[in-house]
């Protein structure tokens, strides 16, 4: 109850201050309103003079863009604000077992303006063409190498018209003395791949490495776990987002999107196919005995079947109670040739044979409780048992499931520091898309989080206050939203309508006075004329009372032999006369006319 009564102030107080904050908003209307039988043409005048004023929107707040600059030691950083592709080679290379006209990688590069970019100046690198192999690649300032620092790499994506098909992650390329970017192909050897990918609707954050197993020398990929965040928003809401990725000495991994984590784990345990292999395998050898027991239960075999047992009785049988309906007609089909049916003027019988009306419904079956011949329905045979089984009983000779040995590993190696991959020398984007203009912007790959967080404050950070200063206020926010969700719609109304709702049902809810037409319904008296009733049922006792004592003293005189009366009448006559508060009550509730007079 307590809790119900605070609900009820916390709303109350919700609607005063709604309703304060409308009469302000009618004062300052009243404010502005002239008094036109006045003044007419001056109130004119002054409402003009206040309608520019009131529909001018507030000043878009202006942000300058400025190339970033990294605030310390950096292996690559990469604005493209000079407007080149200085520093970056397109690859010439074919892919491997693809037909001629598309294993080629001549899908277009540029350096372009974001589309509706709110930041002039800001430039970036935008894959151009679709449906190409795209592959471009740059060379770091040093080789980046796994010891005791650190690393961090981080970019900014754009996808600027959705994404259909296709990935934006990047390549770190190892460092090998193969390395040729201009080369650079899907073959090509890379330490860590990183980023988004999407086909159909599988949305995917790629995080993988290249793990060198040191006993064979053999390369496997190991992808990081799949990220419990919803990830549809970063490609389908045509905004520019930072993705970075933080790996560390102790082998822990940290995954970004916006500066927020949306997957985390470690090298040794987050991985899939594991780092290190198991200690033991099972024995390939080894083979189940052919007396081996895995039956938990077995038929027993001691049990009979009963003689009473009827195996072939039906399932189901003819009802014997059932009597045909009352109008069944039997002697009518189902179905009958379509009176109203012609045969087609191209018809030809030899071609299609003989040709017959189609069939319909029989209208005379409408009316009837059926047509046909009538059969008896079928129900359930009491008497069906099914084909008899043994019942189950434990198998005493149950051995479990059998497994084969196990043996050691042969293969088995231990790796306590993945951390420390293959090093790397350039970074890579090779990409097939099945859509265009996605714009990539702000690469750094740097050892320290201060130098990535100042990079992207001055990148990121500013594309983010830029759109942020262009957009609407909250409800036009609130409206964009809920056109990409529009279970938003749902929500919105039931924030709005329920505390109304609540308000109406507790000014709504207090005690109601009954109407005068259930008081004529149940002939009940009403409020009003109860004191009425009450002052009208003791005039009239009061009256009758004094004419019963004037009756009696003219009966007393006129008849002296007939004598007094008796004192127990007489005490029988006052009880009367004296009726109690309660009897009077009672009275005001009965209708004075339905009252019966006294007898003398």
């Amino acid at each position: 109850m307590e809790l119900k009564w605070l609900l009820y102030v916390t709303l109350l107080a919700l609607g005063a201050l709604a309703v304060q904050a409308n009469d302000m908003d009618d004062d300052n209307d009243g404010d502005d309103v002239v008094d036109i039988e006045d003044d007419l043409d001056d109130g004119i005048e002054e409402v003009e003079e206040l309608k520019p004023e009131t529909s001018t929107p507030p000043p878009t707040p202006k942000v300058t863009y400025k190339a970033p600059v990294p605030t310390g030691e950096v292996y690559f950083a990469e604005s493209f604000d000079k407007g080149t592709l200085d520093g970056w080679i397109l690859s010439r290379a074919k892919k491997d077992d693809t037909d001629d006209e598309i294993a080629k990688y001549d899908g277009k590069w540029e350096v372009q303006d974001m589309k509706d970019t709110k930041l002039p100046g800001d430039k970036g690198l935008v894959l151009v063409t679709r449906a190409k192999h795209h592959a471009i690649s740059s060379k770091l300032s040093k080789p980046f190498v796994f010891d005791s620092k650190p690393l961090i790499i981080q970019y900014e994506v754009n996808f600027q018209n959705g994404i259909e098909c296709g990935g934006a992650y990047v390549k770190l390329l190892s460092k090998t003395p193969e390395l040729n970017l201009d080369q650079f192909h899907d073959k090509t050897p890379y330490t860590i791949m990183f980023g988004p990918d999407k086909c159909g609707e599988d949305y995917k954050l790629h995080f993988i490495f290249r793990h060198k197993n040191p006993k064979t020398g053999k390369y496997e990929e190991k992808h990081a776990k799949r990220p419990d965040a919803d990830l549809k928003t970063y490609f389908t809401d045509k905004k520019t987002h930072l993705y970075t990725l933080v790996l560390n000495p102790d082998n822990s991994f940290e995954i970004l999107v916006d500066q927020t984590v949306v997957n985390s784990g470690n090298l040794l345990n987050d991985m899939s196919p594991p780092v290190n292999p198991p200690r033991e395998i099972e024995d390939p050898n080894d083979q189940k005995p052919e007396d081996w027991d895995e039956r938990p239960k077995i038929p027993d075999p001691d049990a009979v079947k009963p003689d009473d047992w009827d195996e072939d009785a039906p399932a189901k049988i003819a009802d014997e109670n059932a009597v045909k309906p009352e109008g069944w007609l039997d002697d009518e089909p189902e179905y009958v040739a379509d009176p109203d049916a012609e045969k087609p003027e191209d018809w030809d019988e030899d071609m299609d044979g003989e040709w017959e009306a189609p069939q319909i419904a029989n209208p005379k079956c409408e009316t009837a409780p059926g047509c046909g011949t009538w059969q008896r329905p079928m129900i359930d045979n009491p008497n069906y048992k099914g084909k008899w089984k043994p019942p189950m009983i434990d198998n005493v000779n149950y051995q479990g499931i059998w497994k084969p040995r196990k043996i050691p590993n042969p293969d088995f190696f231990e790796d306590l520091e993945p951390f420390k991959m293959t090093p790397f020398s350039a970074v890579g984007l090779e990409l097939w898309s099945m859509t265009s203009d996605i714009f990539f912007d702000n690469f750094i790959i740097c050892t320290e989080r201060a130098v990535a967080d100042d990079w992207a404050s001055d990148g990121w950070g500013l594309k983010k206050a830029a759109d942020g200063a262009a957009e609407s206020g909250v409800v036009g926010q609130m409206m964009a939203a809920a056109e990409e969700r529009p279970w938003l719609w749902v929500v919105y109304i039931l924030t709005v309508a329920l505390p109304v709702f609540l308000v109406v049902l507790f000014y709504c809810s207090g005690k109601k006075q009954p109407s005068a037409a259930e008081y004529k319904k149940t002939d009940a008296p009403q409020p009003d004329v109860m004191d009425e009733e009450k002052e009208e049922e003791k005039d009239k006792g009061d009256k009758e009372e004094e004419e019963e004592e004037e009756a009696n003293e003219e009966k007393l005189g006129s008849d002296a032999d007939i004598g007094s009366v008796s004192q127990e009448e007489e005490e029988e006559e006052e009880e009367e006369d004296r009726k109690p508060a309660s009897e009077e009550e009672e009275t005001v509730n009965r209708s004075p006319r339905n009252r019966k007079p006294r007898k003398d």
